[in-house]
């Protein structure tokens, strides 16, 4: 049975009520020695209690979209999550609702599989705009988590479209990749290990700008995140200038690593948010988050503030008071901190030589039909 779905919810609730009941009628039906009354008693509480937490549970994970698997939830890589074969793969989109795309996806640079949604807005499918390009906002999840998260807790489709229909967004497409196929690495190249920096900063995009009609400048790309993908989408933008613009970061992690996640201090150092903002790059950033939030402190977000070197330019921390990690803390931010990254992101930009665009091997889609026409692929590589 799937970890996520109504199926496994349903099935825990109907155990919990059924033991639940079962202790109710049976409690004063125990037979045997004062001991093991008691024992069988405990026993039948202790089941109530288990089944409640798993229900509470089960609703919590399913609503954040925080494991998706049950080798998620265990720790094991999935069986597809590195791919050893060189061989190109057919990009296949399937609509899986609410105007979501979702492509399970192998880097050809990195050999990492992993689970690309893609959004788009409704002028993207208005003929008006047929002939124009988008900007990107690339949506990181956290970790534990996975690309839902940003459709459930962060409902990014639904609060992100409306400030979208008020300007104070312009219409983009919204991409929301796996951060941690195969083992989570702070989005960090590691040496002789797993590429998750150029799953992001190069397979991903590359995906979208092939697929979709996407801008393929800096300033038509912004990687946003929250905790570990916060991380990420600070120190992305500062590692690869050519490919992001601007980078927002909802309470990200220490800027200076997890020993944890990278055990190496080398790399650590060489993926340090605030040391990167030293060189230069000519990226715009921001980070948000709460006043009281145990995992990302104020203080982090001021090191990276007082850190940048022109032109590199961090704006002023947007900080809450009292706020904590988690998605009503992130959402209060979202009016403030979306309009700045509106202000520093293009807008859709017709196309100076007029081609016939394509979003390939999207079989009996139809949001996905309208995404481009019949003929050719929308866009080049990245």
């Amino acid at each position: 049975m799937s970890l996520t779905g109504d199926g496994l919810f349903y099935a825990l609730v109907t155990v919990m009520v059924a033991a639940v009941l079962t202790t109710m009628i049976g409690w004063n039906t125990v037979r045997g020695p004062r001991p093991v009354r008691w024992l069988a008693r405990l026993i039948m509480i202790g089941v109530c209690q288990f089944t409640a937490v798993a229900v509470v549970a089960v609703w919590i994970n399913d609503a954040n979209g925080l494991y998706t698997s049950w080798n998620d939830l265990l720790g094991r890589p999935d069986d597809q999550a590195e791919a050893v074969s060189t061989a190109p793969e057919p990009v296949r989109f399937r609509d899986i609702g609410d105007g979501v795309l979702g492509v399970d996806y192998r880097g050809p640079e990195s050999r990492l599989r992993g689970r690309v949604l893609v959004w788009t807005p409704p002028q993207y499918r208005r003929d008006i705009h047929g002939d124009y390009r988008f900007p990107v906002i690339m949506l990181l999840h956290g970790v534990p988590g996975s690309p839902q998260a940003w459709l459930k807790g962060g409902r990014a489709t639904s609060l992100l479209a409306a400030m979208m229909r008020t300007g104070r967004l312009p219409p983009a497409i919204l991409v929301m990749p796996r951060v941690d196929p195969g083992v989570n690495t702070d989005c960090t190249d590691v040496p002789r290990g797993p590429r998750t920096a150029t799953w992001l900063a190069h397979d991903v995009p590359r995906l979208v700008t092939t697929h979709f009609r996407a801008l393929d400048r800096p300033s038509g790309w912004a990687v946003v995140g929250d905790s570990t993908g916060g991380y990420c989408a600070a120190k992305l933008p500062l590692q690869y200038s050519a490919g992001f613009g601007t980078g927002l970061a909802f309470a990200p992690d220490d800027f200076r690593g997890d020993p944890a996640v990278i055990p190496s201090r080398a790399v650590r150092l060489a993926n340090d948010p605030v040391r990167l903002a030293r060189t230069g790059a000519p990226v715009s950033l921001l980070v948000a988050t709460g006043g009281r939030d145990p995992y990302s402190s104020p203080a982090n977000a001021r090191a990276l503030y007082t850190a940048a070197t022109p032109p590199t330019h961090v704006a002023a921390p947007l900080i809450v008071s009292g706020g904590g990690h988690n998605w009503g803390t992130w959402q209060a931010m979202y009016p403030t901190a979306f309009t700045w990254l509106g202000a520093h992101l293009s807008p859709p930009r017709k196309r100076s030589v007029p081609t016939v665009p394509q979003v390939t091997n999207v079989p009996g889609v139809q949001a996905a039909a309208s995404q481009c026409r019949s003929g050719t692929a929308c866009g080049r590589g990245r």
